[in-house]
């Protein structure tokens, strides 16, 4: 199975690292080739938090991937401004086995149509970008998985659907497996007060404010 994950610049580190990590494990089992990087704009991107990347193929020039990875980040607002970006992710749910979307990476698919007539989720502060769309079902879940598109909430979300898509392809045992090297248990505690919907809106202008 081929894993290609998109890249571009400001990508959300860990949307895409994290899930990169157990895919590589996946492939240390022989289950997979080696994931490879793809770009939607620059060779060699710039994450949104200052990790710099080096593309292995620009996406007008990729091999057929089995599997599309899309994390998010705010250059993900300018990927999707690409008419030809739009086209090739339409042409590659065509073709590929299955398309996953981390985070404000919902932002590529919803412009390519590809939830539509779906049920998906994001990132909790952008949900309502998905729910002002009627040809979407928004499910608030960690992740979500409708036929051939899987979607997450944000950042961390990725790695449980990775995860779960490890498991759905290749059985619990081999998902179990590159839980285990990979030490992901995520501990339980939740720091601070846990936020409420509706105060959403205020917590992100505090932190544009703080910024």
């Amino acid at each position: 199975m081929n894993f290609q994950f998109l890249i571009f610049d400001r990508v959300e580190e860990l949307d895409l690292v994290g899930s990169w990590e157990l895919v590589g494990l996946l492939a240390e089992q022989k289950k997979c080739s080696a994931p490879k990087l793809v770009t939607l704009n620059t060779m060699t991107p710039s994450g949104e938090h200052g990790m710099r990347f080096v593309a292995d193929a620009h996406f007008s020039e990729a091999e057929q991937a089995d599997v599309i990875f899309i994390p998010g980040g705010s250059g993900s607002r300018i990927a999707m401004e690409d008419p030809k970006v739009i086209s090739y992710l339409q042409e590659q749910n065509n073709r590929c086995q299955a398309i996953l979307s981390v985070c404000t990476g919902s932002f590529l698919m919803q412009k390519a149509g590809l939830f539509n007539g779906r049920r998906a989720t994001t990132h909790w502060a952008f949900l309502s970008h998905l729910k002002d769309d009627p040809e979407i079902e928004v499910v608030e879940q960690r992740f979500v998985h409708d036929g051939n598109i899987w979607s997450s909430g944000g950042v961390s979300a990725g790695m449980d659907m990775m995860l779960a898509f490890i498991a759905h392809v290749f059985g619990t045992e081999v998902a179990a497996d590159v839980q285990l090297y990979a030490e992901y248990f995520p501990a339980t505690t939740i720091y601070g007060r846990p936020l409420e919907r509706e105060n959403v809106s205020e917590y992100i202008r505090g932190l544009s404010q703080h910024a």
